[in-house]
């Protein structure tokens, strides 16, 4: 009787524990983190926040460092200024260079400076690569912006910096989660697009999530 009791008394304490301890979250990136033109509370960050608190995480309102037409090394100095900690995040998400591409700088700064977030994003997690993802950069070459500017090779360059990125986070142990096939298409439908005809609507910030929120979900119980 008194070992049942004491399993109990454990159990519930444990219980108790995880429902009130939160966990932090850093989302990292440009337009697409910040949720450009959509409200902040329906951009994927914190559509993907409400996920895992629905699955029990307990994650707080995500701290976002992104603005508009950021590019890796706008973000570098961005994060430089934020003075973060080492290990102060319990979950980081990185999502940038699309403005690397339609400024056309070198790729190999891409490669360079995207490397060096990485290595910050793990630097600043409590549980090293283990609670840090990358999204790739979404295919915006289909959406009404692109055609009316005539814009061209978008497709192609595009697959060129998610496949660096991808290549960086294996060297890391980082999971990559690509959208870039499943988002070109999206961006020929209205209600998928916000109302400059270019970044997505809450709608399509859901369907990214849609394909990795699982993965995420499994990733954070082996770093929790």
């Amino acid at each position: 009787m008194k070992t049942t009791i004491l399993i109990s008394i454990l159990f519930f304490m444990g219980t108790t524990y995880s429902q009130t301890d939160e966990n932090s979250y850093l989302a990292l990136g440009d337009s697409y983190t910040i949720g450009e033109q959509v409200d902040l509370k329906q951009s994927w960050p914190h559509q993907l926040s409400d996920y895992l608190n629905q699955q029990g995480f307990n994650l707080k309102s995500p701290k976002i460092i992104a603005v508009t037409g950021w590019r890796t090394d706008e973000l570098l100095n961005a994060i430089e200024s934020e003075n973060i900690k080492a290990n102060s995040y319990d979950m980081i998400s990185l999502l940038i260079g699309v403005n690397n591409q339609y400024q056309n700088k070198p790729i190999a700064q891409y490669e360079s400076e995207f490397e060096i977030l990485l290595q910050k994003a793990i630097e600043f997690s409590k549980h090293d690569a283990q609670s840090v993802f990358v999204v790739g950069i979404p295919d915006y070459s289909e959406s009404p912006y692109a055609k009316n500017k005539e814009l061209t090779g978008i497709s192609e360059k595009l697959t060129k910096y998610n496949a660096i990125a991808e290549k960086i986070c294996k060297q890391y142990d980082v999971p990559f989660y690509g959208i870039q096939d499943m988002s070109k298409p999206l961006h020929k439908s209205d209600k998928m697009l916000a109302e400059d005809d270019l970044h997505p609507s809450a709608l399509q910030y859901e369907k990214w999530i849609e394909t990795f929120q699982d993965e995420v979900k499994s990733q954070l119980k082996k770093a929790f």
